[in-house]
Protein backbone atom coordinates (compact mmCIF):
# COMPACT_ATOMS: atom_id res chain seq x y z
CA UNK A 1 0.00 0.00 0.00
CA UNK A 2 1.22 3.76 -0.82
CA UNK A 3 1.03 5.35 2.49
CA UNK A 4 1.49 9.20 0.57
CA UNK A 5 0.29 10.67 -2.26
CA UNK A 6 0.46 13.86 -4.25
CA UNK A 7 -0.47 15.34 -7.29
CA UNK A 8 -1.53 18.90 -8.32
CA UNK A 9 -5.09 18.42 -9.97
CA UNK A 10 -7.97 20.56 -11.69
CA UNK A 11 -11.47 20.81 -9.70
CA UNK A 12 -12.69 17.77 -11.89
CA UNK A 13 -9.97 15.73 -11.66
CA UNK A 14 -10.37 16.69 -7.76
CA UNK A 15 -14.01 15.39 -8.11
CA UNK A 16 -13.13 12.86 -9.98
CA UNK A 17 -10.72 11.26 -7.60
CA UNK A 18 -13.02 12.22 -4.87
CA UNK A 19 -15.72 10.19 -6.69
CA UNK A 20 -13.46 7.20 -6.63
CA UNK A 21 -12.29 7.51 -3.42
CA UNK A 22 -16.26 7.07 -2.35
CA UNK A 23 -17.20 3.77 -4.72
CA UNK A 24 -13.94 2.28 -3.59
CA UNK A 25 -14.13 3.19 -0.19
CA UNK A 26 -13.16 -0.31 2.39
CA UNK A 27 -14.96 1.30 5.43
CA UNK A 28 -14.13 2.06 8.41
CA UNK A 29 -12.16 5.16 6.73
CA UNK A 30 -11.87 8.14 8.00
CA UNK A 31 -10.41 11.03 6.21
CA UNK A 32 -9.16 14.03 7.80
CA UNK A 33 -9.55 17.39 4.91
CA UNK A 34 -7.33 20.07 5.39
CA UNK A 35 -6.91 22.99 3.65
CA UNK A 36 -7.64 26.87 4.07
CA UNK A 37 -10.77 28.29 3.64
CA UNK A 38 -11.68 28.16 -0.01
CA UNK A 39 -8.82 24.98 -0.94
CA UNK A 40 -11.72 22.86 -1.71
CA UNK A 41 -12.33 20.23 1.31
CA UNK A 42 -16.48 20.56 0.86
CA UNK A 43 -15.58 20.24 -3.07
CA UNK A 44 -13.73 16.66 -2.25
CA UNK A 45 -16.14 15.80 0.38
CA UNK A 46 -19.06 16.15 -1.66
CA UNK A 47 -17.58 14.03 -4.48
CA UNK A 48 -16.70 11.49 -2.26
CA UNK A 49 -20.33 11.10 -0.57
CA UNK A 50 -21.69 11.12 -4.08
CA UNK A 51 -18.95 8.28 -5.37
CA UNK A 52 -20.68 6.24 -2.24
CA UNK A 53 -24.12 6.60 -3.45
CA UNK A 54 -25.28 9.97 -1.93
CA UNK A 55 -28.32 11.23 -3.74
CA UNK A 56 -28.89 14.92 -4.15
CA UNK A 57 -27.32 17.83 -2.43
CA UNK A 58 -24.68 17.49 -0.08
CA UNK A 59 -24.08 20.73 1.80
CA UNK A 60 -21.42 21.86 3.93
CA UNK A 61 -21.75 21.49 7.06
CA UNK A 62 -20.18 24.40 8.90
CA UNK A 63 -23.46 25.72 10.55
CA UNK A 64 -24.60 22.17 11.78
CA UNK A 65 -21.57 20.73 12.27
CA UNK A 66 -22.14 17.25 11.35
CA UNK A 67 -24.37 15.63 8.63
CA UNK A 68 -25.38 11.60 8.28
CA UNK A 69 -25.88 9.87 5.19
CA UNK A 70 -27.50 6.32 4.93
CA UNK A 71 -25.58 4.69 2.43
CA UNK A 72 -26.86 2.25 -0.13
CA UNK A 73 -24.58 -0.64 0.40
CA UNK A 74 -25.29 -0.31 4.11
CA UNK A 75 -23.21 1.90 6.84
CA UNK A 76 -22.95 5.26 7.56
CA UNK A 77 -21.63 8.39 5.65
CA UNK A 78 -20.48 11.36 8.86
CA UNK A 79 -19.66 14.84 7.36
CA UNK A 80 -18.46 16.85 10.14
CA UNK A 81 -16.69 20.66 9.61
CA UNK A 82 -15.22 21.03 13.22
CA UNK A 83 -14.96 25.11 11.99
CA UNK A 84 -16.60 26.23 14.36
CA UNK A 85 -15.80 24.38 17.49
CA UNK A 86 -14.67 26.39 20.73
CA UNK A 87 -13.36 23.51 22.17
CA UNK A 88 -12.42 20.46 21.17
CA UNK A 89 -14.70 18.29 23.98
CA UNK A 90 -17.72 19.62 21.93
CA UNK A 91 -17.05 16.81 19.26
CA UNK A 92 -18.46 14.34 22.52
CA UNK A 93 -21.65 16.60 21.82
CA UNK A 94 -21.85 15.24 18.10
CA UNK A 95 -21.23 11.91 18.57
CA UNK A 96 -17.81 11.42 18.56
CA UNK A 97 -17.89 8.10 20.22
CA UNK A 98 -20.07 6.84 17.65
CA UNK A 99 -17.88 7.86 14.35
CA UNK A 100 -16.07 5.11 12.75
CA UNK A 101 -17.59 2.07 12.86
CA UNK A 102 -17.50 -0.78 11.01
CA UNK A 103 -19.74 0.42 7.94
CA UNK A 104 -18.88 3.98 8.32
CA UNK A 105 -17.11 6.58 5.61
CA UNK A 106 -15.83 9.24 7.94
CA UNK A 107 -15.09 13.19 6.48
CA UNK A 108 -13.36 15.45 8.71
CA UNK A 109 -13.51 18.95 7.44
CA UNK A 110 -10.83 21.21 9.92
CA UNK A 111 -9.60 18.29 11.66
CA UNK A 112 -7.20 20.72 13.63
CA UNK A 113 -9.87 21.69 15.68
CA UNK A 114 -10.10 18.34 17.74
CA UNK A 115 -6.40 17.31 16.74
CA UNK A 116 -6.01 15.19 20.51
CA UNK A 117 -9.16 12.85 19.51
CA UNK A 118 -8.56 11.82 16.01
CA UNK A 119 -8.11 8.42 15.32
CA UNK A 120 -5.43 6.75 15.35
CA UNK A 121 -5.70 5.25 12.27
CA UNK A 122 -6.73 7.69 9.29
CA UNK A 123 -5.94 9.98 6.16
CA UNK A 124 -4.80 12.95 6.33
CA UNK A 125 -5.46 14.94 2.91
CA UNK A 126 -4.20 18.55 2.64
CA UNK A 127 -5.33 20.65 0.09
CA UNK A 128 -2.89 23.80 -1.44
CA UNK A 129 -4.49 26.85 -3.39
CA UNK A 130 -1.73 27.15 -6.13
CA UNK A 131 -0.86 30.21 -8.15
CA UNK A 132 -3.28 29.01 -10.91
CA UNK A 133 -6.79 29.59 -8.88
CA UNK A 134 -8.27 26.36 -11.12
CA UNK A 135 -5.86 23.65 -9.55
CA UNK A 136 -5.36 22.26 -6.33
CA UNK A 137 -2.04 20.82 -4.68
CA UNK A 138 -2.94 17.68 -3.13
CA UNK A 139 -1.43 15.84 -0.38
CA UNK A 140 -2.45 12.26 0.81
CA UNK A 141 -0.76 10.54 3.98
CA UNK A 142 -1.81 7.62 5.62
CA UNK A 143 -1.59 7.60 9.62
CA UNK A 144 -1.84 3.97 11.01
CA UNK A 145 -2.81 1.35 8.73
CA UNK A 146 -5.82 2.51 6.91
CA UNK A 147 -7.66 0.92 3.84
CA UNK A 148 -6.03 2.11 0.69
CA UNK A 149 -7.25 5.08 -1.40
CA UNK A 150 -7.03 5.37 -5.21
CA UNK A 151 -3.95 6.75 -7.15
CA UNK A 152 -4.65 10.15 -7.61
CA UNK A 153 -4.42 11.12 -11.65
CA UNK A 154 -2.68 14.37 -12.13
CA UNK A 155 -5.35 17.21 -13.42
Amino acid sequence: MTDSMRAVLSEQALQSWGGRIGAEARTPLVLCLRGDLGAGKSTLARAIAHGAGVEGDVPSPTYNLLFRYDLPAGGVLWHLDLYRLEDEEEVWELGWAELGGAGDLVLIEWPERAERLLPPIRWEIELTEEADPAVRAVAARAVGDPPPLPPMEDR
